[in-house]
């Protein structure tokens, strides 16, 4: 790993030799800048506008700016003999709890390396002794030409360096705030509540940059000549109105469906209405078994007769139907506390009588006549007098 900075930690009495390494890479596409016309590329030449030519990097140093407009030159020796302790030192100022630190202060991460083997041991000591603390160091150092802050924190075996910005370099969030103020309903707050528990966790390895994989795909395809893989849909637009409520549940149904939890719960869903459905089925059908019969009785009186006066008949039919199978059940009952093979029989014609009341009921057409037969009523009478 190159080193883009050598000095040393500065920890109280305690110096320790390190290195300074980008802790990252950027793998951001970048473009080159042509002419539309011809495809020649557009370069930013240096050119001193004293002598209008252009100069090479070896002979380009700095200067500052007067307010008059007049540059003072700055050499790197007048950089170098600044009365700053933190030119090559990383002077540690503090220890202090990493939540004390806003996110909006980090920028730039390094590694901090060992440079030298006798540099090991404190440099271990510091370590080991951020890890046990729980707590980072703030310290001032020098890099590129000004005085940064930075945070030092142990990452597995090693230091990291994170440069933070001035207190005074961060701007108020005030002027970022939204103008008009806006009530969230508590409903509003669950459902975002619901979402989150929803998306739950994410391993940060999994993540990746889409729009560079894209602008490689597309760069892959015009080399070779096809045509680039089709375009996903699109977001929703920036500045749309939504229905938030609305938004917020199809969120969570989306969120749900793509990690494999909405399948289950709509498979239940769908089971249980299933199942009430079928009960319900089930309700139905023992009452069905009922009026199908009625219903049958009914048909077949609106087809013996003709107009309202058959529907009439029907309703006297079914209650001298329902006399007759009552007398039915009573023979019947009594027949069996009883022994004889005349009662018995007389038993069985009076429970055979009830029984033709019903069909004759079911059928609709002459249920008056039978229903309330002389023969049926005596045969019933001297069974009840035999079982008594």
């Amino acid at each position: 790993m190159q080193s883009i900075w050598n000095g040393a930690i500065s920890f109280g009495l305690v110096s320790i030799p390190v290195k300074l390494a980008n802790a990252t890479v950027s793998h951001a596409v970048s473009f080159r800048q042509i002419h539309t016309e011809d495809g020649g590329r557009i370069r930013y030449r240096k050119v001193c506008e004293l002598e209008e030519k252009e100069v090479p990097s070896s002979e380009i140093g700095k200067g500052f700016e007067d307010a008059d407009g007049s540059i003072i030159p700055i050499t790197e020796e007048d950089l170098a003999s600044l009365p700053l302790p933190t030119t090559r030192t990383i002077d540690i100022v503090a220890f202090v709890e990493s939540e004390r630190i806003d996110p909006l202060q980090m920028g730039n991460a390094y590694y901090l390396m060992v440079n030298g083997a006798p540099a090991a041991k404190p440099y271990a000591l510091l370590r080991e002794a951020l890890r046990r603390s729980e707590r980072v160091a703030i310290a001032k150092f020098a890099l590129r030409g000004r005085e940064r802050l930075g945070m030092l924190r142990v990452v597995d075996e090693v230091i990291a360096m994170h440069t933070l910005h001035w207190p005074d370099e961060i701007r108020s969030p005030e002027e970022a705030a939204p103008e008009t103020d806006v009530t969230v309903r508590d409903a509003e707050l669950d459902l975002a509540d619901a979402l989150m528990d929803t998306l739950g966790d994410v391993d940060l390895d999994s993540l990746h940059d889409d729009y560079r994989e894209a602008v490689e795909e597309m760069v892959t395809a015009k080399v070779e000549g096809r045509e680039p893989a089709p375009e996903k849909e699109p977001a929703q637009g920036e500045g749309t109105v939504i229905d938030l409520m609305s938004a917020l549940e199809s969120s969570v149904r989306e969120a749900k469906r793509s990690r494999g939890e909405g399948e289950g719960e709509d498979a239940g869903k769908k089971g249980g209405e299933n199942g009430g459905e079928s009960g319900e089925k089930g309700k139905d059908a023992e009452v069905t078994s009922l009026s199908s019969r009625r219903r049958t009785g009914t048909r077949a009186t609106s087809s013996t007769g003709s107009g309202s006066g058959a529907k009439k008949k029907s309703a006297p039919a079914r209650k001298k139907a329902a006399g007759g199978s009552g007398s039915g059940k009573s023979a019947a009952s009594s027949s069996r506390g009883k022994s004889g093979s005349g009662r018995s029989s007389t038993a069985k014609k009076t429970a055979s009588s009830g029984s033709g009341t019903k069909k004759t009921a079911s059928s609709g057409s002459g249920t008056k006549k039978t229903a309330s037969s002389p023969t049926t009523k005596k045969k019933t009478a001297s069974a009840r007098k035999r079982s008594a």
